[in-house]
């Protein structure tokens, strides 16, 4: 049998209660209990954790990290690499996310997911397909040229592709994609999350029905709440099927419309927390390229030359703090929103974003202020400040 290590802080939150002075028990790779600090068994590994202790972030959009973008680097040691910029950061499950591309860059991209998940890269939870299904007139950073319906063939290479993978999530928008390919995609166990978009409230209810389960980037190249059509930003506050991203760096989307979002979304389906990361992550890259196009860092946004946004200079442990400082919100709802609700929206709840007996030991150690001291990733230590 593995060894018992106890991970002891004076606060544990567990994705939905907090157990004070008190120790986190993990076996190998997994999360056994919580235990008051006098009860650690007999024989355990003892390691003061610090302050406070917290199931590890999942991101279920991420494009980049150190230095790399999936969309260039489309194999095995991009993710890796965009596995490991993330870490330190909170990030212990994600999705590397590959924008609009060519079809040969996306079966790349989907190769090195299949070959990553046979390795069991640490921190690799999936792919997330953003594009090139998309509508134009929303296209935000993406490029037009890219942008297409999807076929029958790329309908099957999605299904194909999911049946190798633990998790794939694809954005689409019903400009692009029939009612017909997303009842199919869901019916294979894909994810299908509606964004770059012009669709009205009916239509996004509409697709709903059919199986979409989320909104990619909440505000941000979609339709908007009008007085006379509420469009997808109300279809997905108002139905409790559909979970969102949500972009929580102040630029994205304004402090004073997260607070209404926040308060106004119908669950039982929340908002997440996504960073829509770049390449510049860990670093400090002041440009780099996509598709071929200069992307500026400046003032803690990435734009196009025009001054289009073009992902986000952001990661996790900033999107909870931001969400606790300047949101306002209870330190326990901003945890959720970074764990266990995207946990939730991909199907993995039972592995990850809770301590619960058997998921998978991904843990974040912070202070109080909400700095990081230290990441685990199935168990193993893969940041310690």
């Amino acid at each position: 049998m593995s060894k018992y290590v106890a991970l002891c802080a004076r606060r544990i939150f567990d994705g939905d209660a907090w157990h004070d002075n008190a120790a986190l028990i993990v076996r190998g790779a997994a999360v056994e209990t919580i235990v008051a600090r006098s009860k650690v068994p007999a024989g355990a590994d003892g390691i003061e954790a610090g302050e406070m202790l917290a199931p590890g972030f999942v991101d279920l959009q991420v494009n980049g990290g150190g230095g790399v973008m999936l969309n260039d680097h489309p194999d095995v040691e991009g993710i890796e690499t965009i596995c490991r910029a993330h870490a330190p950061l909170g990030t212990t499950a994600l999705l590397p996310t590959l924008i609009t591309d060519t079809p040969e860059v996306t079966a790349a991209a989907i190769a090195a997911g299949i070959e990553a998940t046979r390795r069991k890269v640490p921190g690799f939870a999936g792919l997330h397909l953003e594009g090139p299904h998309l509508s134009i007139a929303r296209k935000g950073a993406h490029d037009p040229k890219l942008i297409r319906p999807m076929t029958a063939a790329d309908l099957a290479a999605l299904v194909a592709a999911k049946k190798q993978l633990p998790t794939l999530l694809t954005t689409v928008a019903p400009e692009s994609v029939t009612l017909e390919q997303v009842a199919a995609l869901t019916q294979a166990g894909i994810i299908v999350s509606l964004g770059h978009t012009e669709a009205s409230y009916a239509t996004a209810r509409i697709y709903a029905d059919a199986g979409a389960s989320m909104v990619t980037h909440l505000f941000n190249a979609m339709s908007q709440i009008g007085n006379r059509e509420p469009g997808l930003v109300g279809a997905a506050l108002d139905d409790g099927r559909i979970s969102a991203g949500l972009i929580a760096d102040g630029i994205h989307v304004d402090p004073a419309t997260i607070g209404i979002a926040v308060r106004a979304k119908i669950s039982p389906a929340n908002i997440c927390l996504v960073t829509d990361a770049m390449a510049t992550i860990g670093t400090e890259m002041t440009s780099f390229t996509l598709n071929g196009r200069m992307i500026y860092r400046k003032d803690g946004k990435l734009t196009l030359a025009d001054g289009t946004l073009a992902g986000a200079d952001l990661d996790m442990i900033s999107a909870v703090r931001f969400m606790r400082r300047t949101i306002g919100l209870d330190l326990d709802e901003a945890l959720r929103m970074a764990s266990l609700y995207p946990a939730e929206a991909i199907g993995q709840a039972n592995r990850l974003g809770r301590f619960a007996k058997g998921n998978a030991a991904n843990i974040v150690a912070l202070s109080d202020k909400l700095d990081m001291r230290g990441a685990w990733i199935d168990g193993k230590q893969v940041f310690a400040a």
